[in-house]
């Protein structure tokens, strides 16, 4: 019972040190010039177009991650006609974020899509501008996010079984309303679960948005990329205000995320 409880004791200890030491610092340092200062640092016209862009990005990206990711899913699970060695390459490719440095996925983009390389010339010959602007950014974060939907759906298709879809089908229904019939209720707590994780992932993205964006104030500028550049320019009660809001975003999204996990262990 002694190491149990010495045990018990150094995880509150880890816990407080690298949770709520760092969350009691942010919210300090960003009343530090009080309540003028605070609203101040989170009202200012490129903090607000930074957490306007962070949005905007947030709702693309988990738009996309959700409606791909359960397509994604379905397929390395239930398609017959994939054989076994693309299931398997697919499955690595959608692990690839997971081994690649954010920062090595954003140099990707830039190589591939920048300005100064084929297919960025001509997607800007057609007036689509791609790195150091929004539709690179938010690649860059959906290359980092895209594995949680699909990790999350998958274990819970293989799970249900492909036999009440077949039965579905077997009397007639349509693949389009076999799924929102059948097997949507079973993977619907899975999904929230990813559209949770897609977001706070998205609102803490820094590495791979750092490259794509270039970081340009009040138009390339993301949240967490301002905080950086507040740091580095010593305004440290703006960087905490902001980092403030991102954390209560991240806090309200990790209490909704254990009420889906729990949903989801109950259904």
């Amino acid at each position: 019972m002694t190491i149990r409880r010495l045990w018990i004791t150094l995880t509150y200890i880890v816990f407080a040190l690298l949770l709520i030491a760092p969350l009691v610092k942010i919210f300090t340092g960003s009343w530090a010039e009080g309540w003028s200062g605070f609203i101040e640092g989170i009202t200012r016209k490129q903090s607000l177009h930074a957490l306007m862009m962070t949005g905007i990005i947030v709702v693309i990206v988990t738009a996309l991650n959700t409606v791909f990711g359960i397509m994604l899913a379905l397929y390395l699970v239930r398609a017959e006609w994939i054989g076994k060695r693309m299931k398997r390459l697919l499955n690595s490719i959608v692990d690839l974020p997971f081994a690649v440095s954010p920062v090595i996925g954003g140099l990707m983009i830039v190589l591939i899509l920048g300005p100064n390389t084929v297919l960025g010339a001509l997607f800007e010959d057609a007036g689509i501008k791609i790195v150091y602007a929004l539709p690179g950014m938010v690649l860059a974060t959906l290359f980092v996010t895209f594995p949680l939907m699909v990790r999350e759906v998958m274990p819970v298709l293989q799970e249900i079984g492909s036999q009440q879809e077949e039965a579905a089908s077997t009397l007639g229904a349509y693949s389009w309303y076999t799924f929102w019939k059948v097997t949507w209720p079973a993977i619907r707590w899975g999904v929230i679960y990813g559209v949770v994780l897609t977001v706070a992932r998205s609102l803490g993205e820094f590495g791979a948005v750092l490259v794509v964006s270039g970081n340009i104030m009040n138009k390339t500028q993301t949240a967490t990329t301002l905080v950086y550049q507040d740091v580095e320019n010593f305004n440290v009660v703006a960087a905490n205000g902001i980092a403030l809001v991102l954390a209560a975003f991240s806090v309200g999204l990790l209490l909704l995320m254990e009420w889906a996990k729990k949903r989801k262990e109950v259904h």
